[in-house]
């Protein structure tokens, strides 16, 4: 079946979204009882972290972590961000730059200036946009237009615009008093609405189980990974990374750890999307002769362009294995799906 399909469902009573692509799982949200990203608090100092540059913060859903804080002493107030999911026993990573995200526009405090999606190629289009942007624009504030505004309604863009500096003007003038929640981030429906772009949208009960969603969701319960030529790719994450076994199967060619090489990696970054997989990753490629290493890399870097998730392809080991940084944006399915 081709095209983008989103579905929106529930798992277990849980809000869920799916992205499927020409018929094949693409990508995954499931929300959870931890705090969302995009989440905005007003925060109060607790302590510095000495050697670390950081501070801890005292939040209505526990402690967080602030790195890189200048001027800010204990018992001070602030208003902080959450930028990706804690690991267990670990604070809330937070940021001091907020963001204000909607479908088609971002507004950024402290950081002014109109720009348009460099995605968006048509100079008339532009000109258009910009021209939206700043009939709408008030205060100091930065805005991106973000690549949805190429389809966009002009009046839906404007509307957007102007709700989210509404919100922003709210949110920056609530800055005293004791740890509150001032904005909720969103969740899996809304973020599919927000961030995914589709032919279509099933949002009726059991969508999930007639795009086979349910069906490719007990694939991701298991570490093994069927590759294209009877290769396989073994995902195990543990404590303090993330192991990946690359494997020729039954294929005793010359080209067979290539061949399985080249068909993992281009894989690799869907099943860490949809495994919602982060930090260390370190990967145990298939035999193969060290000259073929650049077109790995190749073949790895282009395959994470297409993944919107940051991720540092850092080199390779003293012992041949490549070794990855990906940002931890959500919380891993096995937690998710217990």
């Amino acid at each position: 079946m081709k095209g983008r399909t989103i579905a929106l469902d529930e798992l277990d009573g849980t809000e869920a979204a799916a992205l499927i692509v020409d018929g094949q799982l693409h990508d995954l949200l499931i929300d959870s009882d931890h705090p969302r990203p995009g989440t905005i608090y007003r925060a109060v100092a607790l302590r510095p972290v000495k050697g670390q540059g950081g501070m801890f913060l005292r939040t209505p859903d526990g402690n967080a972590f602030l790195r890189q804080v200048k001027g800010l002493a204990p018992g001070d107030a602030l208003l902080v961000q959450v930028t990706g999911f804690a690991e267990p026993g670990k604070a809330i990573p937070v940021t001091s730059r907020l963001l204000f995200k909607s479908r088609y526009a971002i507004v950024t405090p402290g950081a002014p200036g109109i720009n348009v999606s460099r995605q968006i190629k048509d100079d008339d289009l532009r000109d258009t946009l910009l021209g939206i942007a700043h009939e709408v624009m008030e205060g100091d504030h930065g805005l991106i237009l973000r690549s949805s505004c190429a389809a966009g309604d002009p009046d839906d863009i404007a509307e957007d615009i102007a709700a989210m500096i509404q919100l922003a003007a709210q949110v920056l003038a609530d800055t005293s008093g004791e740890p509150e929640t001032l904005v909720e981030g969103d969740g899996p429906h809304a973020l599919a609405w927000r961030e995914w772009e589709s032919d279509e949208v099933d949002g009726t009960p059991g969508s999930f189980e007639r795009h086979n969603v349910l069906d490719a969701l007990e694939d991701l319960r298991s570490p093994m990974v069927a590759l294209p030529g009877g290769g396989s790719m073994c995902i195990e994450p543990t404590r303090a990374l993330v192991a990946i076994d690359i494997n020729t199967g039954n294929d005793t060619s010359p080209a067979a750890g290539l061949k399985a090489n080249m068909a993992a990696l281009r894989e690799l970054p869907r099943q860490l999307r949809l495994r919602g997989l982060g930090g260390q990753i370190l990967v145990d490629p298939a035999p193969a002769p060290k000259k073929d290493r650049r077109q790995m890399e190749q073949v790895l870097r282009a395959a994470l362009k297409q993944d919107a998730t940051e991720t540092i392809l850092a080199g390779w080991t003293q012992l041949g294995l490549m070794e990855l940084q990906r940002k931890r944006e959500r919380m891993p399915l096995r937690e998710v799906l217990r």
